[in-house]
């Protein structure tokens, strides 16, 4: 998979093309978790719900496949119990609820599984997440609670980014209008802190999308010197 859309961004950008790209819209609403493990130790998960909107281009590549990437705002957060204890967020916390805002930047590869007005297709490829800000609430051992602003970061002990795999099953209509489920398998920890937890993302959702037009567009990528 890696290799497939490492190869597409080659061809892309390694001479100047003319092609017919469609630039559309989505947005849609997802299910929350991460895989959340202390010392090799899974901890007990929830889901808490969200919802993503972005914009996406379908490129033309060969035959029925497309380069299609993504630009995603993505609304993300869990609820954790612990068993262990670990930092983050404190090693006297009973639990976490967070909420945090992040934007996704995919390279995906798109199929057409057909050539009817109404298609089904499939979309993979590698995501990267910039997680912007967000908040956590837990609660203590000794009582009472704890709430603050999840600060990411390469210093902090909440890291900047997170990578994930993503898949999409979907249809779309000759006009243009597509709706997609998408699972995001984590693949990076958004944990920072050296023997602290590791913490992956595990999001399914359900989106609906809309391609503005067709453009004739020139990507040129020459050396001017």
């Amino acid at each position: 998979m890696k290799h497939l859309a490492f190869f597409s961004f080659v061809i892309i950008l390694a001479a100047p093309i003319s092609v017919q790209a469609q630039i559309g819209l989505y947005a849609g609403a997802q299910s929350n978790n991460v895989n959340y493990l202390i010392d090799g130790t899974k901890q007990d998960t929830k889901m808490k719900a969200g919802f993503q909107v972005g914009a996406q281009m379908k490129i033309p590549f060969e035959n029925r496949l497309f380069f299609s990437p993504a630009v995603t705002y993505s609304y993300k957060g869990y609820d954790v119990t612990f068993n262990k204890s670990a930092v983050p967020p404190d090693v006297n916390a009973l639990n976490n609820s967070t909420a945090y805002h992040t934007v996704e930047f995919s390279p995906l590869l798109q199929i057409d599984l057909g050539k009817k007005s109404n298609y089904p297709f499939i979309r993979f490829g590698p995501s990267i997440d910039l997680l912007l800000a967000g908040k956590e609430t837990y609660d203590l051992k000794a009582g009472g609670s704890n709430s603050r602003k999840m600060n990411f970061s390469m210093s902090s002990i909440y890291g900047m980014f997170g990578a994930s795999l993503i898949g999409q099953l979907g249809v779309e209509t000759k006009s243009g209008f597509s709706i997609f489920a998408h699972y995001n398998y984590g693949i990076a920890s958004i944990s920072n802190q050296d023997g602290g937890p590791r913490i992956v993302h595990r999001i399914f959702g359900l989106s609906v999308g809309k391609y503005l037009k067709k453009d004739k567009i020139v990507i040129d990528t020459r050396n001017r010197q």
